[in-house]
């Protein structure tokens, strides 16, 4: 292995005076599952490495704000949200969602803003957040700006977040109707996913007010499902109206090949996903005190 820095700065402003806007291979390191794994298959071979470990429990707060909104901090860890009361109540698809990620031990050390910076296409979170309308938070030495979670990623491993700049923050608005995330794999639950389609309705009873739907994982970037989501608004969550929007989805998609299954197969799998998901987040609502 070729040596390399471990720096454990103690700041925010400390962190990001450590990153270097120039050099690809200095990285920031939040629970770190990631770059090990890239580092092991040889594809990372950084010259420093920046552990937020210690930048301050601010930064992994999980709490909700006075507008309504869940603050989430960058440096939240995956279990510690999904245990979080006031996500399971408040962001049940959320809560739902961060179960079926990886496996416990991941979830255990993998923070928010490092699985979202990440930014492999196969990650469940880039959908859900998009579908529940999140606002990301990038801090760098210019200040903050904020960006639209379904905006954040841009291409396969690539996201709108500078070298020199860290996600520190998620507002994820109240939810705005019932959810569901369907993720499926073609091998154990926890596997990287084939297909991933995130749902949240508005219901006002059989009508639909608002549908956000996004696919993972059989894209290059989460993408918004927007034809569906008019079919459903327009004409309801009947069985037809769901095959039609299934099929509007297929159409609009640009699904890709990858190890987990020719785009053929994935556009099969969207045509059973999306109404199963549609029908799971209607059930939920029907079935709620």
């Amino acid at each position: 292995m070729t040596p390399f820095e471990f720096l454990l700065p103690y700041s925010l402003e400390e962190a990001l005076s450590l990153l270097d806007p120039e050099d690809p291979n200095v990285r920031p390191v939040g629970g770190g599952t990631a770059v090990m794994l890239m580092m092991k298959a040889g594809v990372l071979r950084p010259t420093r490495l920046i552990s937020l470990q210690r930048i301050g429990e601010q930064h992994a707060r999980v709490e909700k704000r006075p507008d309504g909104s869940l603050l989430i901090g960058g440096m939240a860890r995956l279990a510690d949200i999904e245990a979080n009361a006031t996500v399971r109540a408040g962001w049940p698809l959320l809560a739902q969602a961060l179960r079926g990620v990886a496996n416990p031990r991941v979830r255990a050390v993998a923070t928010i803003g490092g699985n979202l910076g990440h930014a492999d296409p196969h990650m469940d979170m880039p959908p859900v957040m998009a579908a529940l309308g999140a606002t990301v938070v990038i801090t760098g030495p210019n200040g903050q700006r904020e960006v639209a979670a379904d905006a954040l990623c841009t291409g396969y491993y690539e996201t709108v977040v500078r070298r020199d700049e860290l996600i520190t923050e998620l507002h994820v608005p109240p939810q705005a109707g019932p959810g569901a995330y369907l993720k499926l794999t073609t091998r154990a639950a926890h596997d990287w996913p084939a297909l991933g389609l995130a749902v949240v309705l508005g219901l006002q009873g059989e009508r639909v007010t608002s549908a956000s739907i996004l696919t993972g994982a059989a894209t290059d970037v989460p993408t918004r499902l927007r034809n569906a989501q008019s079919i459903l608004m327009q004409r309801g969550v009947s069985a037809p109206v769901l095959r039609e929007a299934a099929e509007a989805a297929v159409a609009e998609a640009p699904l890709v090949a990858d190890a987990h299954g020719s785009a053929a197969y994935k556009r099969q799998l969207l045509r059973v996903a999306l109404p199963r998901a549609v029908q799971s987040a209607v059930q939920r609502a029907r079935s709620a005190p």
